[in-house]
């Protein structure tokens, strides 16, 4: 059965490189939409499309969706040319070629269910393992670590990130070298981070931003991606300045609302809220031709996590002096636990496969063109 499955995926992962490879011959022939993305101008550095190619191009597509609706060839076209959808397609090819250990790509292709699986079994692990009474009122007020010690914690959340970060890592570096991007440079980096962080290729190219159920450009989009990530990034920053205060300070938790690790933890909370809440909404007012519809749960099932995650943050706060503060603890903790599991073979890979696309595009840009063939 587990041979069976494999040959029908490289069969299934050879149908979407062949696609991607048919699509950018003929929009290579064409080029209206050179100036929409970093797609279209690397294309044009290349005649043929090796396995390498197609799957740097569907990193480097952010699917915004601009060069559909400016597509003549699009469907109905007989050539049915859909950029975003080939795009998407192998993008999710990708994640599933290059996960580390191998037999964890089932996890892209079943997302859904690997998501709810490891939310499942991280709440009932941490409904069963506290050292106090779950539906009591802790003393002091506010302290976590009367239920769950902190040590405990600390290796338990350690362990499991650093492994997920290892098996990203080393599928993001088994990408990078097959691609075979040429030495970073300084330049490169500063160009690459710029895009990475001002989500440029969300724009359309020209500033109005991308397309999502029809043909009006909207930032929507974008401005949602935006308060997601760095929502994201000030949560980190949280548990950074925790972390600095526990070990270096000798401050421990609970914190004051005005503490540095509240307030950063509060702003970033209300980002990780209203940014998935709106990339959900968008995502369901998807045009049905964007994107790759068998890709909806690993999407949505990954918001929605965000959105556990970040609104039980919230509420642990709020009612963090309250008997109501075991259950939001185990219900926090158990979303967190999940994020973490499924970092390396969820949608958050994605973030760091188009980095490395966007670094290879940056680096690229910075070579001669051995083709003179696009206005490099």
């Amino acid at each position: 059965m587990q041979a069976c499955e494999q040959v029908s995926d490289r069969a299934a992962s050879d149908n979407a490189e062949a696609e991607v490879a048919r699509v950018m011959q003929i929009c290579n022939a064409c080029r209206y939409c050179e100036g929409f993305c970093a797609v279209f101008p690397a294309m044009t550095r290349r005649i043929e499309f090796a396995k390498a190619d197609t799957h740097y191009l569907a990193n480097l597509c952010h699917n915004c969706g601009s060069c559909l609706h400016a597509c003549q060839y699009a469907p109905p076209h007989e050539f049915v040319l859909n950029v975003p959808q080939a795009m998407a397609r192998l993008r999710g090819k990708t994640y599933t070629d290059y996960a580390w250990p191998a037999c964890m790509g089932a996890a892209y292709r079943h997302a859904g269910g690997s998501l709810l699986l490891a939310l499942l079994a991280s709440l009932v692990l941490f409904f069963l393992v506290p050292s106090g009474n779950l539906f009591e009122r802790v003393d002091p007020p506010g302290n976590f670590f009367a239920l769950f010690p902190h040590g405990a914690l600390v290796w338990l959340f350690g362990t499991v990130f650093a492994l997920a970060a290892l098996a990203l890592g080393v599928g993001v570096g088994r990408f990078w070298r097959d691609v075979s991007p040429g030495a970073p440079n300084a330049a490169a980096a500063t160009e690459a981070t710029h895009a990475i962080l001002t989500l440029k290729y969300l724009d359309g190219g020209h500033g109005e931003g991308c397309n999502n159920e029809d043909d009006a450009f909207s930032l929507w989009r974008r401005n949602f991606h935006h308060l997601t990530f760095y929502g994201f990034l000030l949560c980190f920053a949280a548990t950074l300045a925790a972390t600095f205060y526990h070990y270096v300070l000798g401050i421990h938790a609970p914190y004051a609302l005005t503490s540095l690790p509240v307030l950063l933890g509060t702003v970033g909370g209300l980002g990780l809220v209203t940014g998935p809440a709106g990339q959900l909404w968008c995502n369901l007012r998807r045009h049905p031709l964007h994107g790759d519809t068998a890709q909806r749960p690993l999407d949505r099932g990954f918001m929605l996590l965000l959105l556990l995650t970040s609104a039980s943050g919230l509420a642990l706060l709020a009612w963090r002096d309250t008997a109501a503060m075991g259950v939001l603890l185990v219900v926090h903790l158990g979303a967190v636990m999940a994020f973490f599991l499924t970092l390396p073979y969820g949608k958050f890979a994605h973030g760091i496969y188009r980095s490395a696309a966007l670094l290879k595009w940056a680096i690229e840009k910075c070579q001669a063109s051995r083709l003179k063939l696009g206005g490099d």
